[in-house]
């Protein structure tokens, strides 16, 4: 499939693959075997760049016992080829624990495991990817006014690299979100950061820390900041009532069908609000029931035993914090009587959430020639690649932040197997015919473009499900 380049030309991929992350580790890997089932002429070439300086995904909150909220069954390969290799069954023969893992009767391994998995996954197929090197831009080659490349331009350290490519898949992930106004310290944290921050506090003996948020990794941080700090006051803040548990029925998982991104794709707008509105309850701000109970059972022990160190403020809103060099305060208001108290703590851990990266945010001037729908969202066909201008050639195609257009397994592994394996047969089909390389030899090589033009690209990860 991939063609040469003139000797003054950067070398050509027929994809470069910007994170490498779990859902572009998928895709190597389902290049990796189609290039094994065909041959060199028929081989998909691809690189891919990673900030990183070694595979990564939700490092800061593998605590210990917290599991995955999605079957092992949906790891990179499995739903697209059983017989892969590459799947977390093969993962666990390699280990030796493949009998004790059948005899633990469990779908949902414990997420460092998965984790591992993961990094082993990515270590073979590490010869597709650079560790350590940032996107500083993505710059259009043209010819006779039609894009046929891009131009990827890395740094790593003081050393600029030029890569061209006929396709980009973008697997930037999502970015850890804050409240308005709040700003991370070394005080405030986002749970990302959980078990990077929390070895500040061994030996300080905390005596109260603040917990913001009601979905999983809100109750998850709760109960691990609970039991390692055995004398400290664990405050957990959330609008409701209680942590409301995941719908994971199996008629509510179809949601997380690769049919049903067919279904969402294809829904008129206020179809799509509606499964959203119906289905929300799948992923968004829910708590394994296990958990929630567990959490039940040792605040009301506590309250029986007179040493309530679990408290719950429910019906309520963190509304602001003040950071100081010992304590930060926590301002806490009522949503019924609008009463405001206020909470000193050691620390203050808010489970806020993650929002996408800005897709077009690493594209440039490649940027300007893709479309957006009347609410300024990039428009995205069902191949996941955005709709361009027709002189764009290159394709751009999206893992992750294309939920109102695909659905609520976007940025999900729940199909991540699947949306690689459409992915590919996208690039596939879409591959030109075989051209003479001197021909190209006439396209312009814009500079590599300075330190002050850096864009950055962090890759991440997606959520459980």
């Amino acid at each position: 499939m991939s063609q040469g380049s003139p000797d003054d030309a950067p070398l050509v991929h027929d994809l470069i693959g910007i994170g490498f992350g779990p859902s572009n580790v998928a895709m190597a890997i389902a290049l990796s075997e189609h290039n094994a089932r065909v041959g060199r002429e028929e081989a998909v070439t691809a690189h891919f760049f990673e900030r990183q300086p070694q595979f990564g995904w939700h490092r800061g909150m593998l605590i210990d016992d917290a599991t995955m909220q999605v079957s092992f069954l949906k790891d990179l390969v499995t739903l697209r080829n059983p017989t892969s290799e590459y799947s977390f069954l093969c993962y666990l023969q390699s280990k030796g624990r493949l009998i004790d893992f059948v005899n633990h009767k469990n779908l949902f391994p414990l997420r460092v495991e998965f984790h591992d998995y993961f990094e082993w996954a990515a270590s073979k197929v590490d010869d597709m990817v650079s560790y350590g090197h940032e996107i500083v831009s993505v710059e259009p080659v043209e010819r006779d006014g039609v894009v046929e490349y891009l131009d990827v331009t890395a740094r790593s350290g003081d050393e600029l690299v030029v890569h061209r490519a006929r396709n980009l898949v973008l697997g930037t992930g999502l970015r850890p979100k804050m409240p308005q106004g709040v700003e991370r310290s070394d005080r405030v944290w986002h749970n990302s950061d959980l078990l990077r921050k929390v070895e500040s506090l061994e030996g300080t003996n905390p005596e109260r820390i603040v917990v913001v948020g009601a979905g999983q990794s809100a109750a998850e941080n709760v109960a691990y900041l609970h039991r390692r700090f055995p004398d400290a006051e664990i405050c957990a803040v959330f609008s409701r009532y209680g942590y409301s548990p995941a719908d994971d029925s199996a008629f509510a998982n179809r949601i997380f069908d690769p049919e049903a991104v067919d279904e969402y794709f294809t829904a008129p707008d206020a179809i799509k609000r509606k499964l959203m509105d119906y289905h929300g309850n799948t992923n968004y701000s829910v708590v394994d029931i296990d958990l929630i109970d567990d959490l039940y059972r040792q605040a009301y022990q506590e309250k029986v035993l007179g040493t309530e160190r679990l408290r719950f403020i429910n019906i309520s809103r963190l509304t602001g914090v003040e950071d100081g060099p010992d304590k930060v305060r926590a301002f806490v208001t009522s949503l019924v009587t609008g009463e405001e108290s206020v909470l000193e703590a050691d620390v203050v851990v808010y489970a806020t959430g993650y929002t996408p990266a800005e897709p077009l945010g690493l594209l440039g001037p490649v940027g300007d020639r893709c479309h957006r729908d009347d609410q300024g969202r990039v428009r995205v066909e069902r191949d996941y690649r955005l709709a361009t201008d027709p002189e764009l050639r290159c394709g751009i195609y999206l893992q992750g932040g294309t939920e109102h257009t695909h659905g609520i397994t976007s940025s999900l592994l729940s199909n991540t197997a699947i949306r690689v394996g459409e992915i590919l047969d996208s690039v596939l089909d879409r591959a030109p015919a075989p051209v003479d390389a001197s021909a190209s030899a006439s396209a312009s090589v814009p500079a590599p473009a300075s330190a002050d033009e850096v864009r950055s690209v962090v890759d991440g990860v997606g959520t459980a499900r």
